[in-house]
């Protein structure tokens, strides 16, 4: 009795094993042999080569400090816009302003000097001119004579000292003057505050170099800064057409190739070349250090005949596709190929909208839909 039910068992196993494999291998078999045909549509098609990018503005400026001491009052806040001389911080001017009393005290004491000398230069002048006509009629003695004319030239070079030191003292002055203008900060552009790194009652020093208190930038137009590999960059010249989107946002900015500079950087043995352009940014969207998808248009068609690119036989001097009939044959023709890309390419000649063409056997590539850029 158990030898029966485990023989029954065992037969109703093996039939359902079979029945699986061949409704499997059926399945598999009809799924295989069915062609997939899709239509000839219109739409928009574009060759790219793509890429990422950063924003920054095109035009900015670091603010800094010529003189040191300590940054006493900040006017402005980040972000704020700025018009170009208007006042935006103020270095403590103590110093600076001890300096220019003392460098014109300096000079007021050296001018009084110069009129006491002069006052001294006309009296060795008169005393000179008298003992020189003395000495003519031999009224008066040699050294005498010679006496009088030292003390004469020796009161003009005294005059001509005070004079260099005058200069001198009014060059000090100015210097003077300027550092202590130089305490005010003023914005050196139209723009935008967009950092600032230095806090009020910080001690700046600027002996050893400028401190950049600040960035002013101009955000009105941005430069988009895209990095390409070597495959992709002989592709690429000046003044075609680039558009790039931001993340999170599907709005298109168009602009033209302006520069691709000759340097690459290279990184993790990945050599990229860095192209830009320019674009307006009137009300503020694009903001600095967002991150960007570019697409350079290598060539692009409107409203033309598109075909999935796995539709299409042949090579560069011979292309054909299979259409098939009304009457269910299949028949294979010659085309012409204008825009295509790694998706989709556009039909010149041998086709018409709304034709059914038949995918190649060896693609499992699904129909794509259609793409419209």
């Amino acid at each position: 009795m158990k030898r029966k039910i485990l023989f029954t068992l065992s037969v109703l196993i093996v039939l359902g094993i079979g029945y699986t494999l061949y409704i499997n291998l059926n399945s598999s078999e009809k799924g295989n042999s069915k062609p997939i045909v899709v239509k000839v549509i219109k739409g928009n098609i574009e060759n790219l080569v793509t890429s990422t990018g950063t924003i920054n503005p095109k035009d900015y400026v670091d603010v800094g400090t010529q003189v040191s001491g300590q940054l006493e009052k900040l006017y402005i806040e980040l972000g704020d816009v700025v018009k170009k001389g208007d006042l935006l911080g103020q270095i403590d001017v103590t110093v600076f302003k001890a300096k220019v009393d003392q460098s014109k005290a300096q000079l007021k004491y050296q001018e009084a000097q110069f009129k006491e000398r002069k006052a001294q230069l006309e009296l060795a002048k008169t005393n000179y001119t008298r003992q020189k006509e003395l000495y003519k009629e031999l009224a008066t003695s040699l050294e005498n004579f010679e006496n009088a004319k030292l003390n004469y030239d020796s009161s003009l070079a005294q005059i001509e000292m005070i004079q260099a030191q005058i200069e001198q003292s009014r060059s000090s002055i100015q210097a003077d003057e300027a550092n202590l203008e130089y305490t005010r900060i003023y914005a050196p552009m139209d723009g935008t505050v967009v950092s600032i790194s230095a806090k009020q009652g910080q001690t700046l020093n600027a002996n050893q170099n400028a401190p950049v208190i600040l960035q002013i930038a101009d955000l009105s137009t941005m430069t988009v800064k895209a990095q390409v590999s070597e495959a992709d960059i002989n592709k690429l010249q000046k003044n075609m057409h680039v558009y790039f989107k931001t993340l999170g946002n599907n709005k298109r900015w168009h602009s033209t190739l302006d520069k691709i500079e000759p340097t690459p950087t290279v990184e993790n043995n990945v050599v990229l070349y860095n192209v830009l352009f320019d674009v307006q940014n009137q009300n503020g969207q694009l903001m600095t250090y967002m991150t960007t998808q570019v697409f350079f248009v290598l060539d692009q068609a409107q409203n033309a005949l598109l075909v999935p690119i796995n539709a299409i036989n042949g090579n560069e001097n011979s292309y054909t596709i299979k259409r098939v009939e009304s009457n269910g044959n299949i028949k294979e023709y010659p085309i012409k190929i204008g825009v295509k890309n790694r998706v989709q390419a556009q039909i010149l000649e041998g086709v018409n909208e709304n034709d059914s063409i038949l995918l190649n056997s060896s693609s499992k590539a699904q129909p794509p839909s259609r793409m419209n850029f």
